[in-house]
């Protein structure tokens, strides 16, 4: 049996459920269908009632349907033509396809996303698509117009395929870009990125959070060799992030009756960049060592115009930086070549004075200073050319020029790996053989093994680098080894 306690609250939630359901039953207000917007598909896709952007639109859109006929409800393509380039923009102001004669790759690879770029007008319920009555004038123009905020749009092709867009109205609205991107990465190691610039280049993986403001130039998604960017006529006060689902979006703080800029899609060719103009040349990243790396590329492009051969123009190059470098790498052989003529005293020294290691300094110091020799000069050949190496490896990672370039025979493609890895096996026995002329300031058993080992090392670490790098390395040290071998017989 219940006692009188447990008999109040059995009571107490019965009464309580019949207030509730009564009141929803009698008083609550009836649910109310979500807006529905017809996707480019012809899907119904119900939007969320807490979204009160996405249900101001779907509302415009259904008074649309009733007060004007001729309102566009649905996703409509305009399509631009110019000189082999094309622009296709939808209706609701999202950019679906361009083309470009110089273009390797398709438009839609380069995102893997069916509509990359958003244009939205900011207004009091937020980001919104709005939909445009678009007029094709003539196959080089489009004209617009939303009348439900008096918004106006303009678009037409450039001579030099930059796609020049304006939106104007008698209210002042902000503006928002949205790029959409697929995150991924190619066996190359390129990754798909969006890229900012402010002062500089600012790079994001796609996917990555990040959030940030400044006043931007240009943006958009680079990726595979190719660039899909936004230029403002001016720098211009944003603020923007990116997000996990891929997503980059700019917000123009500041409201305008006009906004105007242009769109590119193009392939990363150093010098096609510079004549776009707004420095889209430094959306190809030359890394800390760019005041070395675009000399380089200009090297390599000069030789190439006479010896239509990338492989043969890194061969000629290196060669070239070898004899620039060679007055003071020439100091540093003759100082290795002491040091081999004094391992014998270097060698009974240490045996001498094994049990007193301060005494065994003292005297291999003693003994440098004699013969005048310094065992630290070894490392300078290797720092001179690490600025080099460094530069030349960002010059085939990210210069497009060297993309699909074919030395000969078994190299196809100087900016992949060589597929039998040959290259890299010749380049661990240049350098076994430019060890063998380096002479040896330690006795230890173990070290000279551990240094034996290291030519092995470096071929395997090099076995997956681009075969052009592969190829400078190996040319470079087998010139020092001659350079190095000249200088010990002249000094002997």
């Amino acid at each position: 049996m219940l006692n009188s306690d447990q008999k109040r609250a059995v009571i107490a939630v019965i009464l309580s459920g019949i207030v509730l359901f009564g009141w929803q039953y009698f008083f609550a207000p009836k649910q109310v269908i979500n807006p529905q917007k017809v996707s480019t598909k012809g899907e119904v896709q119900v939007l969320k009632t807490d979204d009160k952007a996405a249900l101001h639109s779907a509302s415009l859109s259904a008074t649309n349907a009733s007060t004007n006929a001729n309102q566009p409800l649905t996703i409509i393509p305009s399509t631009l033509k110019l000189n082999n380039f094309e622009f296709q923009i939808n209706n609701d102001l999202s950019v679906t396809d361009m083309k470009n004669p110089n273009s390797v790759f398709s438009f839609n690879s380069l995102t893997d996303s069916s509509t990359p770029l958003r244009i939205q007008i900011v207004t009091d319920y937020g980001p919104l698509d709005l939909f445009f009555q678009m007029e094709q004038v003539g196959p080089n123009k489009i004209v617009g117009k939303n009348a439900n905020y008096g918004v106006n749009f303009v678009a037409f092709i450039q001579d030099n395929g930059r796609v020049s867009f304006n939106l104007s109205s008698d209210k002042a609205y902000k503006f928002r870009f949205v790029f959409q991107a697929v995150a991924k990465k190619l066996d190359n190691g390129q990754v798909r990125q969006f890229s900012l610039f402010t002062n500089d280049v600012k790079h994001i993986a796609v996917s990555k959070e990040k959030e940030e403001d400044g006043n931007l130039k240009w943006f958009g998604v680079d990726y595979n060799y190719h660039l899909f960017a936004l230029i403002f006529k001016d720098k211009i006060p944003s603020k923007f992030k990116t997000t996990e689902t891929g997503q980059l979006i700019v917000d123009i703080p500041n409201v305008s009756k006009s906004f105007s800029a242009d769109l590119v899609f193009t392939k990363k060719n150093y010098d096609t960049l510079i004549g776009l103009g707004d420095n889209l040349h430094l959306s190809v990243d030359f890394g800390f060592f760019a005041v070395l790396a675009v000399p380089i590329l200009r090297g390599l492009q000069f030789i190439h115009k006479y010896i239509p051969n990338y492989g043969i123009a890194i061969i000629l190059l290196t060669i070239l930086i070898r004899l620039i470098t060679f007055p003071l790498q020439y100091k540093s052989f003759k100082s290795m070549k002491k040091m081999q003529a004094i391992q014998p005293e270097l060698a009974a020294i240490k045996e001498k004075f094994k049990d007193e290691p301060q005494k065994m300094q003292k005297e291999t110091m003693d003994l440098f200073k004699k013969a005048g020799a310094n065992p630290l000069s070894g490392c300078l050949p290797l720092l001179l050319q690490m600025p080099f190496f460094f530069a030349i490896y960002r010059v085939l990672y990210s210069a497009v020029e060297l993309v699909g370039a074919p030395f000969y025979g078994w190299i196809h493609d100087l900016s992949i790996h060589d597929p039998f890895y040959i290259l890299p096996v010749f380049m661990g026995l240049a350098m076994l053989a430019q060890q063998k002329l380096t002479p040896q300031t330690t006795v230890d058993p173990t070290q000279q093994k551990i240094m034996m080992f290291m030519p092995v090392i470096f071929a395997f670490i090099m076995k997956s680098l681009p075969a052009g790098l592969v190829l400078y390395i190996f040319v470079s040290t087998v010139v020092g080894v001659a350079q190095q071998a000249l200088v010990y017989k002249m000094a002997d």
